[in-house]
């Protein structure tokens, strides 16, 4: 049975043009060409990412943290409550009125002490800001290492100038050393991101992003088992265009640095909607949907990989919205935000508290002597 799946899987109508085999690609005369079982290499790179990276946030990102003065928010830990927790932690993390008043009778505590505790406690379960930093690092210095790599890679292929010279010879285009280690590095790199996923900062896309790891790596994979590698480093590069840009504001809006974060941003804004909704859907899927169809006729693979690239352009449009949204927020004075961010949530019982110690309050920050509020 097994062998069977497996026949089927790698039956060549799948993968390649009428009248190709896998024979056509078999290496010979000093040219080689892309395998399936070359990826096998990503897996245990993925897992040495994770190694490095944690090396890098520990020697690297932390004592870089400590220079740029990112400092940890004071928080309030919730008293232990036995009744409290079971409900947290079975329940909800978002008790109903109607819970808070049964919750308030079973542990002998106030509705303003429940309250206030479930609101201590999600604060308590909330990223640390050094920990949103080292993980912005992290991710900084790879998008801006592979955006480099990758246009050292392509800059001076004649496809880069002439997207029809992507499909010229299809499918019988060898690999170049510099392409394989592209796209095993990216390939591993998204591995790493999908396995930490459940322990990196989870923002309120977690789904989309998901998703988005998925759809990258079956689409950088399977690109790789179709031989469209010279389409498949032109996307990759496209995408890191533009995310080392997003993380190094973050890492400026975490040290507290709001104007240099704005700058950045809006010229992150910029670079994502000219790659991600003009060149993207009007260059470069333009030439993966029509221009194959001048050389051999439609079948699964470039269904399925085209496919794929509508699901990636889908999550791309998603997240324009949000951008978008944080730029009009910047156009019109306001902080700006990650709009995937899950906002830390302010006792009122202590703002009580500071208002008899230091005056009123503005938006839940005492109002300083120079005029200026305090930032988070």
């Amino acid at each position: 049975m097994f062998q069977t799946l497996y026949s089927y899987f790698w039956w060549e109508r799948l993968w390649l043009p009428a009248n190709l085999t896998w024979a056509d690609l078999e290496d010979r005369d000093g040219r080689v060409y892309a395998k399936a079982s070359d990826l096998y290499i990503t897996l245990p790179l993925a897992f040495l990412f994770l190694v490095v990276r944690h090396l890098f946030e520990t020697y690297v990102a932390t004592p870089l943290a400590g220079l740029l003065n990112v400092k940890e928010k004071v928080r309030l830990k919730a008293t232990p409550n036995a009744v409290l927790e079971k409900f947290y932690a079975a329940t909800s993390k978002h008790p109903k009125q109607a819970d808070v008043e049964v919750l308030s009778k079973k542990s002998g505590c106030t509705v303003r002490q429940v309250e206030r505790w479930f609101r201590r406690r999600r604060n308590q379960d909330r990223p640390s800001l050094l920990k949103k930093f080292r993980e912005a690092s992290w991710r900084f210095t790879f998008y801006l290492i592979a955006f480099i790599a990758g246009m050292a890679v392509i800059v001076d292929k004649p496809w880069f100038y002439d997207l029809r010279e992507v499909w010229k010879g299809y499918p019988i285009q060898s690999m170049l050393p510099s392409q394989y280690w592209y796209y095993m590095i990216e390939l591993s790199f998204y591995w790493s991101l999908l396995f930490s996923i459940a322990s990196d900062v989870k923002r309120k896309d977690f789904k989309e992003q998901i998703i988005h790891h998925v759809a990258t790596i079956i689409l950088i994979s399977f690109s790789w088992f179709a031989n469209y590698i010279r389409a498949g480093t032109l996307i990759m590069a496209l995408h890191d265009s533009s995310d080392y840009l997003l993380e190094s504001a973050k890492m400026f809006n975490y040290a507290g640095w709001r104007n240099t974060c704005n700058n950045i941003f809006i010229v992150f804004a910029a670079v994502f909607i000219i790659t991600r909704l003009v060149i993207l859907p009007f260059w470069i899927m333009h030439c993966t949907v029509f221009y194959p169809l001048d050389l051999y006729p439609a079948f699964f693979g470039y269904y399925f990989f085209n496919f794929m690239m509508v699901v990636l352009q889908s999550l791309h449009i998603f997240w324009a919205y949000l951008i978008i949204r944080m730029a009009q927020k910047f156009i019109t004075g306001k902080v700006v935000e990650d709009e995937r961010s899950d906002r830390e949530e302010t006792d009122n019982s202590e703002e009580e508290e500071e208002v008899a110690k230091n005056g009123p309050l503005s938006n839940g920050h005492p109002v300083l002597n120079n005029n200026h509020r305090k930032t988070d």
